[in-house]
C-alpha cells in the first residue's frame, strides 16, 4: 500500500515537487516523552539538510 507523506520543508533532501516525502521510512518523535497532545509537540527526525 503507497502512503502519501505530504511536507513543506523545502529544504530537506526528501522534500519533492507538490510537498512530496520521497523518504523511504519516516520516524517521528514527540518532544516532550513519548505522548504529544498536539503537532507541535513533535518532530521529523528523518529530516536531511539538502544540500
Amino acid at each position: 500500500m503507497k502512503l502519501e507523506v505530504k511536507c513543506d520543508v523545502e529544504n530537506c533532501k526528501y522534500w519533492a515537487h507538490g510537498d512530496q516525502c520521497v523518504a523511504d521510512s519516516i520516524y517521528i518523535i514527540g518532544l516532550h516523552g513519548e505522548k504529544a497532545a498536539n503537532v507541535g509537540e513533535t518532530a521529523c527526525k528523518t529530516f536531511e539538510h539538502r544540500e
